[in-house]
C-alpha cells in the first residue's frame, strides 16, 4: 500500500502532461550513486547557501517533467516560499520538517522521516528546515518552476 502510494504521488505532476510530454531517458542509480552527484544548480531551489540543488532530470526552467534533489546541510532554516508548478517530495535520507503558510511557524513543521512523502502544490507556500543532521529530499515536477519568498527580505543573496 505504501509503495503504491508513492509511486502514484511521483506520477501525479505528469499524469496531466503525459500526452504532451517529451519521453525521459532511462535512468537508474542507487542512493549511494545519487548522494554523490554534485551541484547543478538552477531553478527550483530555495537558493539557500545550506541548499544543494542537483538536477537529475530534466530541466526545470522550461515545459517538460523534471526531478531534482535537494541536499540539505543540518541547521538550514527556509522562510515562506513557493513555487509555479505542482511538484511532489520522497525524503531519501535524514529528518526534514516541512510545514504550509506565508510564515515560517516552527510549530506547524511536520516532522517527515526517510520514506516520507509531501506536495507542494502550485503557488502554495510552504517552509521547511533540518535539525541536527543533513537531508535529502528527491522533488519531482513539470517546469517551468520558480522560487518566489513571500517576504521579499527572506530572499537570499545571489
Amino acid at each position: 500500500m505504501k509503495k503504491t502510494l508513492a509511486a502514484a504521488l511521483f506520477l501525479i505532476p505528469f499524469a496531466a502532461f503525459a500526452a504532451d510530454a517529451p519521453a525521459i531517458p532511462n535512468y537508474s542509480k542507487t542512493f549511494e550513486e545519487l548522494d554523490s552527484l554534485g551541484s547543478t544548480g538552477g531553478v527550483g531551489g530555495s537558493g539557500n547557501a545550506k541548499v544543494q540543488v542537483v538536477t537529475i532530470l530534466g530541466d526545470p526552467s522550461k515545459p517538460g517533467p523534471y526531478s531534482q534533489l535537494l541536499k540539505v546541510q543540518a541547521g538550514a532554516k527556509i522562510p515562506a516560499h513557493h513555487h509555479e508548478g505542482d511538484r511532489v517530495g520522497t525524503v531519501l535520507k535524514g529528518t526534514w520538517h516541512f510545514g504550509y503558510g506565508s510564515k515560517f511557524n516552527e510549530s506547524a513543521l511536520h516532522t517527515l522521516k526517510a520514506g516520507s512523502v509531501y506536495t507542494e502544490p502550485s503557488n502554495a507556500p510552504h517552509f521547511a528546515m533540518t535539525a541536527e543532521t543533513s537531508v535529502v529530499v528527491l522533488l519531482t515536477g513539470f517546469g517551468p518552476t520558480d522560487t518566489v519568498y513571500e517576504n521579499p527580505l527572506d530572499e537570499p543573496k545571489k
